[in-house]
């Protein structure tokens, strides 16, 4: 579904509003971003920007969230955990 919004948007130039709390989504289909928290935008950016360098506490605790969710490939699984653990350990 999510493929098919982008193929309509790269058809026809369409723009979406989409609301989700998966940051994996905001990366896949999202050029432009907005983290609301408690009713106020508390950041802005392209999705690469707010994703990768997350400025706002509440954001951070959603790209948390999105690195705790497991992958099926177990080999990624690993390599995304010991990331998390050098990460932790600077």
């Amino acid at each position: 579904m999510l493929d098919l919004f982008t193929e309509i948007q790269e058809a026809t130039g369409v723009a979406y509003l989409f609301v989700t709390h998966d940051l994996s989504v905001v990366r896949h289909i999202s050029h432009r971003v907005a983290v609301l928290y408690r009713g106020d935008i508390v950041e802005t950016g392209t999705a690469a920007q707010v994703t990768e360098r997350p400025e706002h506490a509440y954001t951070r605790l959603l790209l948390l969230l999105l690195l705790a969710a497991p992958v099926p490939d177990p080999d990624r699984q690993a390599r995304r955990r010991a990331e998390r653990l050098k990460e932790a350990a600077s």
